[in-house]
């Protein structure tokens, strides 16, 4: 299955020179002999190494491929490549859903030239694997950064440890921070929640997992999402009523599911209860949201500003949603305003 994302939207023009080719890549190009695909991929001493994922996997460098968890699409390994402690991640065949899985491993690529502080980094990407280490389920294997520590789902339930408003403000500041980056190269992620932020060693969030990411039409504010793209869907809690209408995408589909991350993230509870049928009815026909009301951590000045923000970010109408780039301006006074309330 050809790639939906053209090669020239993933390598800079003016970094291929420094770029040589390998064999068991992505398929971006056709077979140059016809027997195997072959694309450019970076020299591991090239000025642009910094900046470019590469479209082959040196097998023979990986060591200690230990398991980490297992999901949906596929399963997570650590490992070391050429030293470095990796991520691994094999992106299986869905027997039920073939398309989609293969649509879920090139979604994962949409945001693999970006390099930024707040986004999950590419190593390399390849759907070749040799037969001394080949699984007949599996479609592609990434190699990613490997972020040690936890997400922001074990970190909000799975913990007694303090979340105060500085500590989760924080966090959120460094979602939309990587929400920004993402929709300044025209990137919507599309399954913005806890488990897929990562939180490293640093205290750093990161944001991970682009298997429901799209790219969209440069200069095109809202894209429509046709029948071929079966991977776009998300989780049901975080999604917004357009999307649940099947209407358009827009990065104001990612700032609805910040909403809901952010309070999680403030009050540490579930956002619905109830059957999933029900609250994906509510959601769109009575303008159904998580409670701000009944939360002690909304009532502070703080609380106050966070709480209209938040009614921002889940607008039924995707218009009246702040932009990633006027939330991290709004998220980054909020943390000012913190500061000035301990001292």
């Amino acid at each position: 299955m050809p790639s939906p994302i053209p090669v020239t939207r993933l390598l800079p023009k003016d970094l291929y020179p420094s770029l040589e080719l390998g064999t068991f890549s992505s398929p971006l190009t056709k077979p140059l002999d016809g027997s195997s695909l072959q694309v450019p991929v970076q020299r591991f001493h090239s000025r642009a190494a910094s900046r470019l994922w590469s479209s082959v996997i040196h097998w023979q460098e990986l060591r200690s491929v230990q398991p980490v968890g297992s999901g949906g699409f596929g399963a997570v390994y650590k490992a070391e490549y050429f030293g470095e402690i990796v991520a691994l991640k094999r992106v299986k065949k869905c027997t039920k859903n073939q398309l989609a899985s293969r649509q879920s491993f090139w979604a994962e690529l949409n945001a693999a030239h970006l390099r930024h502080t707040n986004i999950v980094r590419v190593i390399a990407a390849t759907t070749g694997v040799p037969k001394s280490v080949g699984d007949e389920s599996s479609i592609g294997t990434i190699l990613m950064e490997f972020v040690h520590g936890r997400n922001l789902q074990q970190i909000i339930y799975d913990t007694a440890e303090p979340l105060g408003a500085d500590r989760w403000l924080r966090y959120g500041t460094d979602v939309v921070r990587g929400l920004r980056f993402l929709h300044a190269h025209d990137v919507v992620h599309l399954d913005i929640k806890p488990a897929n932020v990562l939180v490293s060693s640093e205290d750093v969030c990161k944001i991970a997992d682009f298997g429901c990411s799209l790219k969209l039409d440069r200069g095109c504010e809202v894209n429509t999402i046709g029948p071929h793209l079966s991977h776009v869907g998300g989780t049901y809690t975080h999604r917004p009523p357009e999307m649940l209408k099947g209407e358009g995408v827009s990065p104001k589909a990612d700032i609805f599911s910040f909403g809901i991350t952010l309070w999680q993230l403030a009050t540490r509870e579930q956002p619905y209860t109830g059957d999933r049928q029900h609250v994906l009815y509510a959601v769109v026909a009575h303008n159904l949201r998580p409670s701000v009301e009944k939360h002690a951590v909304f009532r502070s000045e703080i609380g106050r500003q966070c709480r209209t923000l938040l009614n921002r970010c889940w607008s039924a109408d995707r218009r009246c949603r702040p932009s990633a780039q006027e939330l991290t301006s709004q998220l980054e006074q909020l943390q000012q305003l913190g500061t000035g309330e301990r001292d």
